[in-house]
């Protein structure tokens, strides 16, 4: 999506126009989604991993625990990201 997008930003207005259609779109909007909340996934991992490089979490309750809310903070973030973008 993001080589398209500049793609059709280089191309021009008519390129740029499908392309905004697409996005907006119900399947293009359900990309968007899915790619933001990939974003924000790997985003909480990253920040898991750093606090784990320090030497802590490695316990298993809190290493499982760790992983789970890698999850909720990812559907959280991402919740908020397309509410933010929505409200716009």
């Amino acid at each position: 999506m993001l080589v398209w997008w500049l793609w059709s930003l280089a191309e021009g207005p008519r390129t740029y126009e499908q392309f905004a259609g697409f996005a907006s779109s119900w399947l293009g909007t359900c990309i968007l989604f899915g790619l933001s909340w990939c974003f924000f996934q790997h985003l909480a991992s990253g920040i898991r991993h750093l606090i784990m490089d320090i030497g802590a979490g490695f316990e298993l309750k809190t290493a499982q625990r760790g992983a789970l809310a890698t999850f909720a903070i990812s559907a959280v973030l991402t919740l908020a990201f397309w509410t933010v973008l929505t409200l716009k």
